[in-house]
């Protein structure tokens, strides 16, 4: 039966259902614009930082393909990179990622990581974790992998 608009659906397993307050909805939703924003920053990161792992150089034509965008984008995210000194490039030899990028990366691989292992803890088929995870790992906070970590040790 649908509810009309005075009516107030019934709490959901001692979930809340009431509406919150205007200020906390503007922090979680700016939260996530925040994410959406570093996602961008951290798959670039891990994506150079698995290039230069896996064959050995990151230029910025096997960086479009990969992440399915224009050349011209790819250069233009690097760019931002560079300037928030996550890489370097040299003329003809790629991009480089600096101290500071291949911290990222790592946090990022850690993150992505954990995501993946508890979505495959469970019951996520193995394939299916890794692509979620990609969309996942930019937008679950420190305490939320805290959790998933804690979990999947208590297993």
């Amino acid at each position: 039966m649908p509810l009309t608009a005075r009516q107030k659906p019934a709490p959901h397993d001692g979930i809340s259902t009431e509406l919150p307050s205007e200020h906390t909805q503007a922090r979680r939703f700016g939260k996530t614009r925040s994410a959406q924003s570093t996602a961008l920053f951290e798959d670039y990161v891990e994506l150079i930082a698995d290039l230069l792992t896996g064959v050995g150089e990151a230029r910025p034509t096997d960086i479009a393909r990969r992440l399915g965008v224009s050349h011209a984008t790819a250069i233009k995210a690097i760019s931002r990179l560079k300037r928030a000194g996550l890489a370097t490039s040299r003329p003809y030899r790629g991009v480089f990622l600096t101290e500071n990028g291949h911290a990222l990366a790592e946090k990022v691989h850690t993150r992505h990581r954990l995501v993946v292992d508890l979505l495959i803890a469970v019951g996520v088929p193995a394939e299916a974790a890794e692509a979620d995870a990609e969309g996942m790992e930019h937008h679950v906070s420190d305490a939320t992998l805290a959790a998933f970590a804690q979990f999947l040790e208590s297993r």
